[in-house]
């Protein structure tokens, strides 16, 4: 036995004595390299349970360290990183960081070049806001928020007049009738006529009344937007407002057996007609939203330092907007103007690429001054806890697609008060599909041609000739291929750049210039008379 032993620890390939007696001899050796010493691994079973011997892989090793000149460089097929075959999505991190260096070197170029070209344009106290349209403006400001105090009037009405009538529904329930009558049912479409009339004709004046004042006396035009824009917000709320309490007074009224349960919950909170308050309403007013509910989620406290750097973002933003307007997208314009006058359609085409740029990047910072900046300060203020305003439109598809995701609120007012409603009543999705964009296009019309005094239909086909382009992109949206949705995303962008904003602001300011500016004037005179104006 102990010679045994001895013979097994003096070499490195002996087994070990059967100490069992069943009959299995065993390895007991602990393999050595090729230069003698042991690597301090032994074998035995591996993860799978089946028994693994590192001495091929050491030889290989070793083989590969003496034999350098004969690897086995192509030993599996691999496809190449770009090659749609590819198992592995590659990174494109580094063309991400190329592509943001070569747009700031590029815009510093540009930067440079207009500041030789222009000299400074900002001037602080160079601008024409007239005193009377700050004052008109204010005045407006402080109006058209009454036409929702009337709004409310007319509901507490109809709400009394359900109560009274809920009192008469629920004797006749006790009487064993459960449905309503037809003299009920008359009732009600009666009450709810006169309360669409007197809503339609509040609203309607307010709207009218407002782009009035702003296309004939409103001289500036982001003053006139901005009291536009409020008119229109408080005519979708007003809508909304109607709309959902007419459906909730309804219910209240004669609820079908479960229909009361089937609200949402979030509604039971607040049920018709304890919402109708002047402080529901006064929420609602600032609430970032143009769908009534009666209860919103809330978030149970205001965080203000949040809201400071949302504020100051809005700022900084509004700076930089009104700093590219002035010297950067101003200059462009107006040297497109002799250009649109004698109709040089090479030369107009230029100025649109060339203005698609910047026009691009305005954009861009007034949709984050806006959606993300402004809208989350007041959501955080109102404790408004739905932040979803948009998704990732920039990835878009198909155009269908960016008008269902970059604005949100007015998607979901049109889907819920329009679309929907159509649909139910058994409208096709085409003619339900081309109200919602009638209706959108008229107030796009509305917010751009009245400030600026012209109403010429840009901004409203603009908006109308959306739906053959969403039609004719509509079937990318079902192609699985990656191609199919780069190809998507491509003819998306390129409207949007290049045929949509900047030519709409070509042809607003065009006619801005010819109605109220003397550039105009001036180039069409040294036009006529043979000379060449500065490009």
């Amino acid at each position: 036995m102990n010679m045994a032993t001895t013979t097994a620890t003096s070499t490195s390939t002996s087994t070990s004595v059967d100490t069992a007696g069943n009959g299995v001899t065993r390895r007991a050796d602990r393999p050595k390299d090729s230069e003698g010493s042991s690597n301090g691994s032994s074998s035995g079973p591996g993860d799978d349970g089946s028994v693994t011997d590192p001495t091929i892989e050491q030889l290989r090793r070793s083989f590969r360290r003496k034999y350098r000149h004969v690897e086995a460089v192509h030993s599996e097929s691999k496809p190449s990183c770009l090659s749609h075959d590819t198992t592995e999505t590659p990174s494109f991190l580094g063309f991400r960081n190329l592509m943001v260096i070569m747009l700031v070197v590029g815009n510093l170029r540009l930067v440079i070049e207009n500041i030789q070209k222009y000299g400074v344009l900002i001037c602080v106290r160079c601008h024409d806001f007239r005193k009377s349209d700050v004052q008109l403006g204010l005045i407006l400001y402080f109006l058209i928020p009454c036409h929702l105090l009337m709004a409310y009037l007319v509901e507490l009405v109809a709400a009394r007049s359900a109560r009274s009538s809920r009192i008469k529904v629920d004797k006749r329930r006790h009487a064993g009738s459960s449905s309503p009558t037809e003299d009920e049912y008359q009732k009600f479409q009666a009450t709810w006529k006169m309360v669409w009339v007197a809503h339609a004709l509040n609203v309607t004046c307010a709207l009218a009344f407002t782009t009035y004042m702003v296309y004939y006396e409103i001289h500036h035009p982001l003053i006139g937007t901005l009291t536009e824009m409020h008119a229109v917000i408080v005519w979708l709320k007003t809508a909304s407002y109607a709309f959902t309490n007419r459906d909730l007074r309804h219910a209240y009224l004669h609820p079908v057996k479960g229909e009361l349960d089937a609200l949402p919950e979030l509604y039971k909170q607040c049920p018709y007609p304890q919402n109708i308050t002047i402080g529901n309403l006064v929420y609602f007013w600032w609430a970032p939203t143009l769908v009534y509910q009666p209860v919103y989620p809330r978030t149970r406290e205001i965080r203000w330092v949040f809201v400071a750097k949302r504020v100051g973002e809005v700022v900084c933003l509004s700076v930089f907007i009104w700093f590219a307007s002035a010297q950067y997208a101003a200059p462009v314009l107006r040297n497109s103007l002799h250009k649109i006058a004698s109709l040089d359609y090479p030369s107009i085409l230029e100025r649109l690429l060339k203005l698609s740029t910047i026009s691009l990047v305005i954009w861009l910072a007034g949709f984050f001054a806006l959606f993300q900046s402004f809208l989350n300060a007041l959501a955080e203020v109102t404790q408004f806890a739905d932040r979803s305003f948009y998704e990732a439109w920039w990835n878009s598809e198909s155009l269908g697609t960016y008008w269902r995701t970059w604005n949100k609120p007015v998607y979901q007012f049109f889907k819920r008060h329009v679309y929907s409603p159509m649909r139910s009543r058994g409208w096709s999705h085409k003619m339900a599909s081309l109200t919602v964009f009638l209706l959108s296009a008229i107030l796009h019309e509305l917010l751009v041609g009245v400030p600026t005094h012209n109403l010429i239909g840009v901004a409203f086909l603009g908006m109308f000739l959306q739906l053959p382009l969403i039609q004719l992109t509509a079937p990318l949206e079902k192609v699985k291929s990656a191609n199919g949705r780069l190809l998507g995303n491509i003819i998306f962008w390129t409207s949007f750049t290049i045929f949509g904003q900047p030519f709409a602001a070509l042809m607003y300011f065009y006619a801005w210039q010819a109605k109220y500016g003397s550039v105009s004037k001036q180039v069409l005179a040294a036009h006529a008379s043979g000379q060449h104006c500065p490009a």
